[in-house]
């Protein structure tokens, strides 16, 4: 039996609300992927090389030589002369750490070999320089 005040309306599905929960769902997978890469040095062209290894090491200390000449520490601007002074600093108490080279394929041949030269004054200090594969 039907009331004769009753309107005639047809049954809907309201799917504004599952899509905000759709897109909230985007958003924190989007977010949370932002995180899972490593950026150990800034953003710099390297070098294309068929031999890359891949280096394992506890706690690498990146220095970063931009094509400009610009040299990093771990994403911190150093000086060129107070780079191996820095570096022991971040060693503290290790014996002996991996210090990845992330140089620009467009920095001088001169820049990366001053770099190298300064680290090689650190004691316990390997050094690797970081490349990509082509």
């Amino acid at each position: 039996m039907r009331l004769p005040d009753e309107p005639d309306i047809p049954a809907q599905i309201n799917i504004v609300p599952m899509i905000d929960v759709i897109f909230a769902i985007l958003t924190f997978f989007i977010m949370s992927t932002l995180f899972l890469t490593r950026s150990e040095g800034l953003p710099v062209n390297l070098p294309q090389a068929a031999t890359t290894k891949l280096q394992s090491s506890a706690e690498p200390i990146t220095v970063t030589v931009d094509q400009t000449g610009k040299i990093s520490l771990n994403r911190q601007p150093v000086a060129f002369n107070s780079l191996p002074a820095a570096v022991r600093e971040l060693m503290g108490s290790t014996t002996e750490v991996m210090i990845i080279i992330n140089a620009d394929k467009n920095a001088t041949h001169g820049q990366v070999v001053g770099v190298m030269d300064l680290l090689r004054q650190v004691q316990g200090a390997k050094l690797a320089i970081a490349t990509q594969k082509p």
